[in-house]
């Protein structure tokens, strides 16, 4: 089956951490929605959610991969499917203007006033540079505002993906 990762599962790092990758497939756009911090978390911060804005022009940059269906009801129950995240199939298109369909994650409860943590914010960064996406949305991630986890252990954990 086809995801389509636009969040913190873009980083190869933070994706084999939860899961087996059978194949990494490119580079994607997903129009007609943007890039929001505002899923509710778990942990009290924000976690990246691919917003339907319906405006044409918005787009949000993602991988698809390849997964064993066995291993995306594993990502399913880790990601909160059903609470915290729906699914839904989307159409993304390539830089070559190839069309696939994918699933992706989508918020079910969401607060504009949330913030993602740092740590959580780099593995979007890390993926968006593994993936070789343009400075310009390297750019556009880090301008979200992003906050320290006051829980230094989870901290620590998720920084060390990287070490």
């Amino acid at each position: 089956m086809l995801y389509f990762a636009f969040g913190s599962n873009m980083s190869n790092n933070r994706l084999r951490e939860r899961i087996s990758i059978q194949n990494r497939l490119g580079v994607y756009k997903l129009y007609g929605h943007s890039l929001r911090f505002h899923k509710c978390g778990q942990d009290g911060s924000g976690k990246g959610d691919a917003y339907y804005t319906g405006n044409p022009e918005d787009y949000l940059l993602g991988v698809v991969y390849s997964i064993d269906p066995h291993h995306k009801r594993r990502l399913d129950k880790i990601e909160g499917l059903g609470s915290g995240y729906d699914e839904k199939v989307v159409t993304l298109v390539n830089d070559s203007n190839k069309k696939r369909s994918a699933t992706t994650y989508t918020a079910l409860t969401i607060d504009d006033s949330l913030k993602p943590y740092k740590w959580y914010q780099n593995h979007l960064l890390v993926g968006a540079r593994e993936a070789g996406l343009p400075a310009s949305y390297i750019s556009y991630i880090r301008s979200f505002p992003a906050i320290s986890d006051p829980d230094r252990t989870r901290a620590a954990n998720e920084w060390s993906l990287y070490s």
